[in-house]
C-alpha cells in the first residue's frame, strides 16, 4: 500500500469522478458500483460500465438510501468474471465483509474502494433539502478538522451520530479516499500497489493532521454512542422493558428486509409457520384473557437479535425504514456491544476473523458460569 495526495481540480467531487473514470478507462476495473445522482435529486447505488456516465457519480452525497453491501452481494455472490470496483462507506464495507464470511458475497473479482464518512442524512431530509451541494461542502469543511456538523435545522441519521467507525480500515481495502484531516485543495489516497500504478500515483506521506483529526472525530462519536447506550439501558431492564420498546411494531418486517446481515434465503418469518389455525387464537385468548393481533411481534425481534446481533455493523438502515420510529438500530447496537464483547468479536473488521456463529470453542461460555468438563 502507498500513501498519496493529489491536487483537487475544480472540486473534490470532480476529482473523485476523474479518479473513478481512470479506473474504468485503464482497465483496472470493468465496472463500478457507485452512488449516482438521479434526475429526481436523490442518490442511489448504480452499476456503471460507461466512463462518461461517471459525471453523475456522487459518492460524497451525505445520504444512505440502502446499505450497498446488499447490492454488492447480488453482483458477486454467484460466479462472475468481470473485475468490479465497489465504492462504499465504512458501514457498507463492514457489512460486505460479514456477507463474504457467510458466502453471500465474494471479493474474488472485486476491489473495495472505501471513502471516509463525515455523516449522512435521512433519505427524506436529503431529498427535501435545498442546496444539496452546500450540504456536502459543509461536511467536507468540518471533516478537515475532524468536526463534521450537520446543516442548521437538520440532524444526522441516528446511526451516524453514534458511529465510532467512520473511517475505512482493513487489509481488504484496495483504495481509500481520505477526507478527515485533509487540508482543503487536496485528496488523500491510500492505494494498493496495482491501483497506484493504474492511477499513476506517487508515494508520499499521510496528511500531517489526519491522525489528530481522526481522534477528535472518533472521540466525539464514541461519547455519543456511550450516552445513547446508557439511555437505553436506563429504561430497559427486562423482557417487559424490551416489549415496551417494540410495542408499536406493526410487524411489517421492513427492518429485516433492509438489513444487510439478514441474508437467509429461507426465513421462518416468511413461511406459514406463524399462520396459525384460527382456533388457536381463541384458545390462547381463553387461557390468557387477551392475545395481541398480529401475534409473535416480540418473538420476531428476539429471533433477529439471536441470529445476527454478533454481526450487526451498526448501519442503522433498520431504524430508517421503521414506519413507527422504533430505534431498532440503537437497540441492536446496545445488545450487540455486550454480545460482541463476550466473543471478543468485531464485525466487519477482518476477513480472517470467523464470526461467532461459524465456530465452536469448548470453553467459550465459561465466563457465563458454565463449568469446564
Amino acid at each position: 500500500m502507498i500513501d498519496a495526495r493529489i491536487e483537487v481540480q475544480d472540486s473534490i467531487l470532480k476529482t473523485i469522478q476523474v479518479l473513478l473514470r481512470s479506473l474504468l478507462v485503464s482497465g483496472a476495473v470493468d465496472a463500478l458500483l457507485v452512488p449516482m445522482s438521479l434526475p429526481s435529486g436523490s442518490v442511489a447505488p448504480m452499476l456503471v460500465t460507461d466512463p462518461d456516465a461517471l459525471d453523475q457519480a456522487d459518492p460524497l452525497a451525505p445520504v444512505l438510501p440502502i446499505n450497498a453491501a446488499r447490492a454488492a452481494s447480488l453482483l458477486t455472490a454467484t460466479d462472475q468474471q468481470r473485475t468490479l470496483g465497489l465504492v462504499l462507506r465504512p458501514c457498507e464495507i463492514r457489512a460486505l465483509v460479514e456477507l463474504v464470511k457467510f458466502q453471500q458475497a465474494s471479493l474474488d473479482n472485486a476491489l473495495i474502494l472505501g471513502i471516509d464518512c463525515p455523516g449522512t442524512y435521512s433519505v427524506t431530509d436529503y431529498q427535501q433539502a435545498a442546496g444539496k451541494d452546500l450540504l456536502t461542502t459543509e461536511l467536507l469543511a468540518g471533516a478537515a478538522s475532524g468536526q463534521p456538523r450537520p446543516h442548521d435545522g437538520l440532524a444526522f441519521r441516528a446511526a451516524c451520530q453514534i458511529c465510532e467507525q467512520p473511517l475505512p480500515e482493513g487489509d481488504h481495502l484496495a483504495l481509500t479516499l481520505g477526507l478527515v484531516g485533509v487540508e482543503p485543495g487536496s485528496l488523500y489516497l491510500r492505494a494498493r500497489d496495482d491501483l497506484a500504478e493504474a492511477l499513476n500515483l506517487s508515494a508520499g506521506q499521510p496528511p500531517a493532521g489526519r491522525a489528530a483529526a481522526a481522534r477528535t472525530y472518533l472521540d466525539a462519536r464514541t461519547q455519543a454512542r456511550d450516552n445513547a447506550f446508557a439511555q437505553f439501558r436506563d429504561r430497559v431492564h427486562s423482557i417487559d422493558g424490551l416489549l415496551r420498546e417494540f410495542s408499536t411494531c406493526i410487524r411489517c418486517h421492513n427492518c429485516m428486509v433492509n438489513c444487510p446481515i439478514c441474508y437467509c434465503r429461507e426465513c421462518i418469518f416468511r413461511t406459514p409457520t406463524f399462520e396459525h389455525e384460527s382456533q388457536l387464537f381463541f384458545q390462547w385468548a381463553e387461557r390468557k384473557g387477551t392475545v395481541r393481533m398480529l401475534p409473535d411481534t416480540l418473538l420476531f425481534h428476539l429471533t433477529r437479535l439471536n441470529h445476527m446481533v454478533t454481526s450487526c455493523i451498526g448501519c442503522g438502515i433498520c431504524a430508517d425504514v421503521c414506519p413507527v420510529d422504533i430505534p431498532v438500530g440503537t437497540i441492536f447496537r446496545t445488545v450487540g456491544q455486550k454480545a460482541q464483547a463476550l466473543f471478543d468479536y468485531h464485525p466487519g473488521r477482518s476477513l480472517d476473523d470467523a464470526a461467532p456463529v461459524q465456530e465452536f470453542r469448548e470453553d467459550e461460555l465459561t465466563t457465563l458460569g458454565e463449568r469446564p468438563h
